[in-house]
């Protein structure tokens, strides 16, 4: 192969005697290097939209949900002490979940009110950090004032709410009463604001106190549920099968994943057609490898005439123009990476690509650059280098030295 190897250089750095043959090589390199780097660059910023939109959901939604499967759990402490109790569990924390309507000043929206214990939801889920204006501690009632309510900042915004705001919170759900079952109704003074970055959150979703939830919704020592935190957030599924077996039936065991199943399935989708679509750009300048090296067998029938004479065989023959091939399509995709991670860098490090950020939660492009990534891209790159290379060698391997001495 050391042979092959180097004719096959040699054929590539040797003076042309048509210049047209160097330009279209150079065209080729050229047109692998910068589908190499597009592909580096889209999806490497399509996993940083995914990973961002991942920290997203996190940092307002636990690893682990347990619910009743015929409704509010009673006995919470037994059941949060037998999750605890499994491994790959962080921390677990109880809560309480309804739809309500909240109003303030005439201006009226469906929320969803959720009961939480400040220290315990903390050591499960990042509220802490997603509170802009105020504290979660703040949740903790005080004696001789009104309950307190932590909301998003995009329902404060269509409430025309603030810190100290005054909130009247109904429940649909009521409280029974011998006339029947009547619309239960509370005042909440607004304590802190919060910002997830995802508007589905910001507008619907208020905080309150695990026993004022309770006591608001009329529940009594019930929760809807549990929160878990486990140690590896993608063997979320696997600690759900186990705490799944050892509740029983009776309990519903749902993992993160499966709650956003569709999201992240359609960007899945989305990044292998960017995959396939980009890829095209690479297979153009494979298309150019392929006429480059027809023009070099034509120009080199002499040469491969003298090599067939001197006992090269129609292998080694093809061998040299598969080596030159793939040297073009190996300059394209260094060159290509290098360039691709270098753009990348500076998406990252300077954020000269803006975004809108009331249509977009994300005021810049994220980048995250992953390795299987890269390794795919150039993976898929020489691939198509070497397969365009196939056919203009097999050509030259039946080159037949005595018809070409014969027509020379």
């Amino acid at each position: 192969m050391a042979f092959e190897l180097q004719v096959g250089f040699r054929y590539l750095k040797t003076r042309r005697k048509n210049p047209f043959i160097s330009v279209v090589t150079l065209i080729s390199v050229l047109g692998v290097m910068i589908g190499v780097m597009s592909l580096v660059v889209v999806i490497s910023v399509m996993n940083g939209f995914r990973s961002d939109l991942m920290d997203k959901i996190l940092g307002m939604n636990p690893h682990l949900r347990v619910t009743g499967r015929f409704g509010a759990v009673l006995d919470s402490p037994s059941i949060r002490e037998r999750c605890s109790r499994m491994d790959g569990v962080v921390a677990t924390s109880p809560f309480v979940e309804s739809q309500v309507m909240v109003d303030h000043g005439g201006r009226a929206a469906g929320a969803t009110i959720k009961g939480v214990e400040p220290e315990a939801s903390s050591r499960v889920i990042p509220l802490a950090e997603v509170v802009v204006d105020g504290a979660l501690g703040s949740l903790e009632k005080k004696e001789g004032s009104p309950p307190r309510v932590i909301i998003g900042q995009e329902l404060a915004r269509m409430l025309g709410a603030a810190p100290g705001s005054r909130l009247t919170v109904v429940s649909p759900e009521g409280r029974l009463t011998p006339l029947g079952r009547m619309p239960n109704s509370r005042e909440f003074i607004v304590s802190g604001l919060f910002d997830s970055g995802m508007y589905e959150y910001d507008s619907s979703v208020l905080f309150v106190a695990l026993a004022e939830a309770q006591d608001f919704l009329g529940l009594g020592e019930k929760v809807s549920g549990l929160e878990v935190r486990v140690k590896d957030p993608t063997s979320a599924g696997l600690v759900g099968r186990r705490i799944g077996e050892e509740l029983g039936s009776e309990f519903t065991v749902r993992d993160w994943m499966t709650s956003n199943k569709s999201l992240f399935s359609a960007l899945r989708l989305e990044k292998l057609t960017m995959f396939v679509i980009l890829t095209m750009i690479i297979f153009v300048g494979a298309l150019n490898i392929i006429s480059s090296l027809v023009m070099v067998v034509m120009e080199k029938t002499g040469d491969l005439t003298i090599l067939r004479v001197m006992g090269a065989t129609r292998k080694s023959v093809m061998s040299v123009f598969v080596v030159q091939g793939v040297l073009v399509g190996f300059a394209g995709t260094i060159l290509g990476i290098c360039t691709g991670l270098g753009l990348c860098h500076l998406l990252a490090t300077w954020k000269f690509v803006s975004l809108p950020a009331d249509v977009f939660y994300l005021s810049s492009l994220p980048v995250r650059v992953e390795a299987l990534d890269v390794w795919g891209v150039a993976a898929a790159a020489l691939l198509l280098s070497f397969l365009a290379t196939l056919y203009p060698s097999w050509r030259a391997s039946r080159l037949n030295p005595a018809e070409a001495i014969r027509y020379g």
